[in-house]
């Protein structure tokens, strides 16, 4: 497993000009994952500016923990979904604060580790929880819904054109026995493609559908939803949000929430144009070319 240290966090530059720590005193961290946002933070604010971060992920708290261990009287670490800013917050003592960062995209430890089951490229169990704690798993869903559901949840969470092919091939499967392993889904899927299609293009023909799978299994919409919904009472006036989507299905609903939000005069956008990484950091870091970044400051 890659270690903490290793660990390059996407567009870390452009995420401190937003979130501007030297004026900061805490950053509510909601995906810490493996530490790097919140150590470039902590190098950058005050002495006595302090990060309250959050994950899902026991394994990605263990890794940011040891990371942040120079750091430690600054940081507290919360196993919890960042649909619950407010009740962790409160579990800190805390009210609001004047920094929120959240980077919605999944750690390079958990898409390599095939027993996590989020990659296509090995031989795993199908599961896909973040939060292992969370009962329902990516198995259950490709083996219990019907095949209409399959194929809404596939096209919506995973905009994916082929999502009735797709369903209609995993059904088929799944009657022989059942969908347990991540390639055997994977070359389902392939199969699901007209010919022509199932080598082309710049992207895995799984990769769609292994994304609704993952979205739906941790209802990563929904907890979107929920955290935006509370960002304008834990965040205080004055104070700044900065949110790393990587899909567009994210990053629609934060500029959709983020232009309401700004709209009551409540708040200001601090970047129209949405940013993205350079071509330097695309070239060292592939998985960062999706990445795009939005900010906001509440101002009233």
């Amino acid at each position: 497993m890659e270690g903490a240290s290793a660990h390059v966090p996407v567009m870390v530059a452009e995420v401190m000009e937003l979130i501007s720590p030297a004026s900061r005193k805490v950053l509510l961290d909601c995906t810490v994952g493996l530490g790097g946002h919140a150590e470039a933070f902590l190098s950058m604010s005050p002495p006595d500016a302090s990060v309250v971060g959050l994950d899902v992920d026991e394994d990605n708290l263990r890794l940011a923990k040891a990371r942040l261990q120079k750091c430690a009287p600054r940081v507290r670490l919360f196993q919890a979904n960042f649909d619950q800013v407010d009740d962790v917050l409160a579990e800190a003592g805390l009210k609001q604060v004047d920094a929120v960062l959240a980077d919605l995209g999944v750690a390079s430890t958990q898409l390599d580790d095939p027993l996590r089951g989020l990659t296509f490229g090995a031989s795993g169990p199908l599961d896909m929880r973040l939060d292992r704690r969370l009962e329902r798993t990516a198995a259950d869903i490709v083996n219990e819904l019907e095949e209409n559901e399959l194929a809404n949840l596939i096209f919506a969470y995973g905009e994916e054109k082929f999502s009735r092919r797709i369903a209609r091939r995993i059904v088929e499967a799944r009657r022989a026995k059942p969908i347990e392993d991540t390639r055997v889904l994977a070359e389902l899927v392939v199969l699901a493609y007209p010919p022509l299609l199932r080598r082309a293009g710049r992207i895995h023909p799984a990769t769609r559908t292994f994304q609704a799978l993952r979205i739906a299994v941790n209802d990563e919409m929904g907890s979107l939803e929920r955290m935006l919904a509370k960002l304008p009472s834990v965040l205080a006036v004055g104070g700044r949000a900065a949110i790393i989507s990587f899909h567009s299905l994210e990053d629609r609903r934060v500029k959709q929430s983020f232009a309401a939000w700004a709209s009551t005069g409540a708040a200001k956008l601090l970047n129209k144009k949405v940013i993205v990484p350079g071509e330097a950091e695309i070239a060292a870091n592939a998985r960062s070319r999706s990445a795009k970044l939005r900010g906001i400051e509440r101002v009233a």
